[in-house]
């Protein structure tokens, strides 16, 4: 393993804050991996590159040695994480959350080694509490201490409803630390209080608290609002290599080093040394042009980042496929509607998209117009077109 001042500058690297930093300094010295622990809701089918930032993260404490578990809310995922919300969210059912699950496992690798990597589901333990267990865990936290969670609090004065589920996110958030044993957990600035909990009810169940790291939510295309689909200024870790290159390129300069620092696996030397090229007036476009190239190989290899540059802005003719043409594998156990395959293959924002391009012919299947009534065939592989730019190769896979 690195010294530890080596591991602790990695692990700092482009992070909001670290809780308690004497405590991971600590659990450092002792020269043992430590288990490192990142959940994620499977609330959608695909992820962007905002999401990454914690994967990335995650890759980094891989290759300083340490044991990195991949938690797959599928229980907590039903119940919706109310961070930042100004309303009770709709919680997903099972079959939802383990279509998403299944999807999540394949993007990651992308970034994690799957060898290095455990995936856990917290439905695992938390389907084996029984009541008097959940009596047990909600005890050990007030409705006081709830209400002084920022959002909760401001719904509370404005009297917005907030249903008693949703105080059940945070307990079983942190109840995972306790049954993962975690040494540190991740998760994004507006995660702080339910990593907390983690602490707290570690404690509680006589174990050493778990350090915090946050990290900071990654800014969209705009450079102003959070990477969101919903805002529509995301980059998805599934779009075209095209254009996903297109997008890179055209960020705002002003944004360019924070998504070297977050999203980049370059040395900060590396980094430094770009930003003095810039300053001695090298073309920023030049060095957004590297970042590109280095993101577009990571989801979609070496080839595909050397031509992605070919189709990056154009304006496809009907019926003309782009050269970067991407590979896409949907696991399924059975043959799928086109409209499941469209939105798991991520060639669409969501499921009403989908709808209203198979009602308006902008679906093609290996160059036929198809409806919501075409079903692909497990095993086969069709090139599929969603409106004007989506395209891919893809193989529905038997999981």
């Amino acid at each position: 393993m690195k010294s530890v001042e080596e591991q602790l500058a990695l692990i700092k690297r482009g992070a909001d804050e670290l809780l308690v930093e004497a405590e991971l300094v600590a659990k450092l010295e002792r020269g043992q991996p430590l288990r490192i622990k990142a959940g994620f809701d499977p609330t959608a089918p695909d992820l962007h590159l905002g999401h990454t930032v914690l994967i990335n993260k995650l890759r980094q404490f891989q290759e300083l040695g340490h044991h990195v578990i991949f938690l797959i809310g599928d229980f907590t995922g039903m119940i919706g994480d109310p961070s930042g919300k100004s309303v009770t969210r709709p919680p997903l059912t099972r079959e939802q959350v383990l279509d998403n699950a299944e999807t999540y496992k394949t993007q990651v690798f992308k970034i994690l080694d799957p060898a290095k990597t455990e995936v856990a589901f917290n439905s695992t333990w938390m389907d084996k509490l029984t009541p008097a267990d959940f009596i047990r865990l909600a005890s050990q936290y007030t409705v006081a201490r709830m209400l002084e969670r920022d959002d909760f609090s401001k719904r509370y004065a404005s009297n917005q409803s907030i249903a008693i589920h949703e105080f059940l996110y945070p307990l079983v958030q942190g109840y995972d630390s306790v049954a993962l044993r975690a040494d540190v957990e991740l998760g994004g600035t507006d995660q702080k209080f339910n990593l907390l909990m983690g602490r707290e009810l570690q404690r509680a169940y006589e174990q050493e608290p778990q350090c915090i790291l946050t990290m900071p939510l990654l800014e969209g295309l705009d450079g102003v609002k959070k990477m969101s689909k919903s805002l529509g200024n995301y980059i998805g870790i599934q779009e075209a290599p095209g254009v996903m290159y297109s997008k890179l390129v055209s960020i705002p300069d002003t944004l360019m080093w924070r998504y070297f620092e977050l999203l980049s696996f370059r040395s900060m030397d590396e980094i430094e040394s770009f930003k003095k090229d810039v300053e001695a007036g090298a073309n920023p476009r030049d060095i957004k042009i590297k970042l590109a190239e280095e993101i577009v190989a990571r989801f979609h290899g070496e080839e595909a980042a050397a031509n992605a540059h070919k189709s990056a802005g154009n304006r496809l003719k009907e019926g003309e496929l782009p050269e970067d043409l991407p590979e896409v594998e949907v696991a399924a156990g059975e043959d799928l509607p086109i409209s499941a395959v469209l939105n798991r293959a991520g060639l669409v924002k969501n499921s009403a998209v989908a709808r209203d391009l198979l009602g308006s012919g902008g679906v093609r299947v290996d160059g036929q117009v198809v409806d919501r009534s075409y079903i692909c065939k497990l095993g086969a592989t069709h090139v599929i077109q969603a409106g004007k730019k989506a395209f891919a190769k893809v193989t529905l896979a038997a999981e």
